[in-house]
């Protein structure tokens, strides 16, 4: 499978922390993700719909912009 398999397709993400631990309940690393995802809007191609950020997971619609490759 290539890269391009993946490009104009809606995925929903979910990415967990070890152990349902509750770290993004610290502002510094909620900004660490948010300013993660505005880099890879900006530098990656992704087209972010929606997302949320619980204490301990997140959960995001995306899909990767084809022109950027």
């Amino acid at each position: 499978m290539t890269t391009s398999d993946f490009t104009q397709e809606l995925h929903f993400i979910t990415a967990t922390v070890v152990d349902w631990i509750d770290v993004f309940t610290r502002p510094d690393y909620k900004r660490i993700i948010v300013d993660s995802l505005v880099f890879c809007q900006q530098n990656k191609g992704f087209d972010i719909y929606a997302w949320v950020l619980m204490s301990n997971h997140l959960h995001m619609t995306e899909s990767r912009n084809i022109e950027c490759f």
